[in-house]
């Protein structure tokens, strides 16, 4: 058996830690939400439906580890209540799941002589997953020692494969994942409409760009950037990325510029791969940064 855990906010990820850290053999001790029907959901699928507490406290001071998983706006008043009542027990381990938070935000908990540290899961919980959501993901960990050896572990045995990041990149490595995640979303709405205009039904366009986006992901994984790069700006194909943008512009200004925006961006990577000339570079940059309202030199 592994160490005892307790949960505080029994949200999705709450909810799914906890199940999972049961079925990898650590003990379910204590679960706190706001609400109490949250808390006896999390408890009953974690098989410990009588370890639901009325207060945070006393449900973490039943634990060696202390998952803090509330929305990140309450982390740290969260863990500060706790303290406040000596809710976790010395050499205890406090963590949050939080991607975009250090785990400094749990600095009170060191009062009671716990150490922190934070482990967030690099995958989107947008939807139910009937299986282990955290299979192969991958999962990043930063904080105290005691902390980072611990949630490491944990990590493994919810058959994640974790990684260690210093404290103070935390911020960089969340913007990192927005941008992947977030992003990649706006990314293919902008596909999306543009696919829509050439005729294809809106329902077909993921299956019709799919196995690009899977080839490009995959030349990225095996060449990287910016060799991965192809298209009309790699190659300084000028008139092509004109036409685009006479096209796209006389059906809607707010696409033509979000294709421009990327067009920009684009530029100095397949400058960056040497495909593309300095000069090509400058009037690409000119048809990007061209308004309506200019005249054309």
């Amino acid at each position: 058996m592994h160490e005892s855990f307790a949960i505080i906010g029994c949200g999705k990820v709450g909810v799914m830690m906890g199940k999972h850290l049961a079925e990898a053999g650590y003990r379910p001790a204590g679960f706190f939400s706001r609400r109490a029907s949250a808390a006896g959901h999390a408890a009953r699928i974690a098989g410990a439906a009588d370890a639901c507490f009325d207060n945070p406290w006393d449900a973490a001071l039943q634990a060696d580890v202390v998952l803090i998983t509330t929305p990140d706006h309450v982390i740290e008043e969260m863990c500060r209540t706790i303290a406040e009542n000596n809710g976790f027990r010395e050499r205890s381990v406090v963590l949050h799941c939080s991607g975009a938070l250090p785990s400094t935000i749990l600095s009170s908990a060191r009062s009671c002589g716990a150490f922190i540290g934070s482990m967030h899961p690099l995958q989107s919980f947008a939807a139910d997953y009937p299986g282990n959501p955290f299979h192969q993901i991958m999962m990043a960990v930063e904080g105290d020692e005691a902390a980072v050896e611990l949630a490491q572990a944990i990590a493994v045995s919810l058959a994640a494969r974790p990684f260690i990041i210093p404290t103070e990149g935390k911020v960089f490595y969340h913007a990192a994942a927005v941008a992947a995640s977030n992003y990649l979303v706006t990314l293919m709405d902008l596909s999306f409409r543009l696919m829509a205009l050439s005729g294809v039904p809106a329902s077909d366009a993921f299956a019709v760009l799919k196995p690009l986006i899977q080839g490009t992901l995959a030349n990225i994984e095996t060449i990287g950037i910016p060799d991965a790069l192809t298209g009309p700006i790699a190659r300084g194909d000028i008139g092509t990325v004109e036409k685009h943008l006479t096209a796209i512009r006389q059906v809607s200004s707010e696409l033509a510029d979000r294709y421009a925006r990327l067009g920009i961006d684009t530029i100095s990577i397949a400058l960056a791969k040497g495909t593309l000339s300095q000069e090509a570079a400058r009037q690409l940059l000119e048809l990007f940064e061209y308004k309506p309202s200019q005249k054309k030199p």
